[in-house]
């Protein structure tokens, strides 16, 4: 029994810590109970349950701080056009507009970007058909001109 623990590599090395006055970090004797076993791995099983449960809290923090960011830069996207909107008033309007109490003004733009965003949006399309009209018309001209055959 004495031959077995001194060929015993893992004796070796604790008798050799030990007399350091230090324990052997990292190193714990193996078992071979099966209730030890279990309940180790019933430990390490409710470590890695509160590690994921942690790790997903995290995800949905991250994931709530990036929609409130969106949700931030989306409004004050909405409110500068907003205000480049009512900058762009016609002088009749603008006239109008500063004859209203300020209060009630800066109510009625807010309520008005709606209106003003689908009026751009409007002007945009149709300048864009428009353009493919003319572009369309300019190729159908060309298409006709004597001198050029188109082959069948």
């Amino acid at each position: 029994m004495a031959d077995d623990q001194v060929h015993d590599p893992l004796n070796f090395m604790r008798n050799m810590w030990g007399n350091m006055g230090f324990t052997l970090p990292g190193m714990v004797a193996p078992t071979f109970d099966v209730d030890e076993l279990d309940k180790r791995i019933k430990d390490m099983k409710a470590v890695e349950g509160w590690l994921r449960m942690n790790l997903s809290m995290l995800q949905m923090t991250i994931q709530g701080l990036e929609m409130q960011r969106t949700t931030v830069s989306t409004v004050q996207a909405m409110g500068k056009m907003a205000s480049d909107a009512a900058k762009s008033m016609s002088p009749e309007a603008a006239k109008e507009a500063a004859a209203v109490d300020q209060e009630k003004t800066a109510f009625s733009e807010a309520a008005m970007w709606p209106w003003q965003m689908m009026q751009q949006m409007r002007e945009q399309m149709q300048q864009t058909a428009d353009a493919a009209a003319q572009a369309a018309g300019a190729e159908a001209a060309a298409d006709e001109k004597p001198g050029r055959r188109t082959k069948k």
